[in-house]
């Protein structure tokens, strides 16, 4: 009886701990990117760029469909 406690403590400890452990990484890596994003050099900058890029294609295509009408 004794072996088969210490088997489901063993069990269930370790996976606990390996959960806390997956979420605090987890935590450290939406700091990290939260940071760098609100830093406001190179990882906010380019995503500024691509949205700006994007926007822009699409009202180059609006306006080229506008004037072949």
């Amino acid at each position: 009886m004794v072996e088969i406690l210490n088997y489901l403590k063993a069990r269930y400890v370790g996976e606990k701990a390996q959960g806390i452990v997956e979420y605090a990484l987890i935590l450290a890596f939406v700091v990290v990117l939260a940071t760098a994003l609100t830093k406001g050099d190179s990882i906010a900058d380019g995503a500024k760029n691509v949205f700006n890029n994007v926007a822009n294609l699409f009202t180059m295509d609006l306006q080229s469909k506008c004037n072949s009408s």
